[in-house]
């Protein structure tokens, strides 16, 4: 399998991190041929957990085939730590790209990925990619958080925020759009209880509803659920306006 030619998949969750890998893997004329999302069925230390059910819609936006991996409860009950969880939940993935290699004309050339900061999820990424003799895209990271969200806003991407755990983030922020408004609001938040201004830390989710690489935007409709200290956005109705 060659390193340059081939095809390339994006791992894509629907929110603003994957989706700008693609935007920038697309923009630098890198041949994407398939969206991977993986639908973990609780709290993951690996994957963007809420509204992937939406990515099925963004994907038809997008006009790129999408390929659903569900990696049920593996490393939920025998995993004795985060490592072994992380690792544990890493396998339904490279099970799918190794599956890919075979099935694309090719075979699979790289991957694309979202990470920023979390040395956690990249090395298990960039490990995997090794395994499987393929490229990594990953050009959101180390990046200055500022800069990259100055980026989404200024290309048109429309991000929805859909779940929120940390101090200071409140029933309000639930289906609020992350705009430069939000961003100063977040910066305050980040000096006071050091929330990170792109949700790094687990803070907060999102899910893009619009942006340069879809054809039409996503429409919602949903019903904020709170929890005491965190909550989430359930989509009641969702479609491609």
């Amino acid at each position: 399998m060659s390193e340059t030619d081939g095809a390339w998949v994006s791992l894509f969750s629907g929110g603003k991190d994957s989706s700008w890998a693609l935007y920038r893997a697309l923009e630098e004329g890198i041949d994407v041929r398939r969206l991977l999302t993986v639908h973990p069925s609780d709290d993951s230390y690996m994957y963007h957990v809420p509204a992937t059910e939406l990515a099925s819609l963004a994907a038809e936006s997008i006009g790129i085939e999408l390929v659903d991996v569900d990696p049920g409860d593996l490393g939920a009950e025998s995993a004795t730590d985060s490592n072994e969880q992380g690792d544990d939940e890493l396998e339904p993935l490279e099970a799918a790209l190794s599956d890919l290699d075979r099935e694309l004309e090719g075979g699979l050339a790289g991957v694309t990925a979202g990470a920023v900061e979390s040395e956690y999820q990249t090395s298990r990424i960039e490990g995997m990619c090794d395994r499987l003799g393929c490229r990594l895209f990953a050009p959101l990271w180390q990046r200055d958080p500022h800069d990259l969200a100055d980026a989404m806003l200024e290309v048109g991407f429309e991000i929805v925020i859909v779940q929120v755990a940390a101090g200071g983030l409140d029933r309000s922020w639930l289906g609020r759009t992350l705009d430069r408004e939000a961003i100063e609001e977040l910066d305050a938040l980040n000096a006071e209880y050091g929330v990170h201004v792109l949700g790094e830390g687990g803070e907060f989710e999102t899910l893009v509803v619009d942006g340069p690489h879809m054809a039409r935007r996503i429409a919602l409709e949903y019903e904020p659920e709170w929890e005491g200290t965190r909550g989430s956005i359930r989509i009641t109705d969702a479609e491609l306006a």
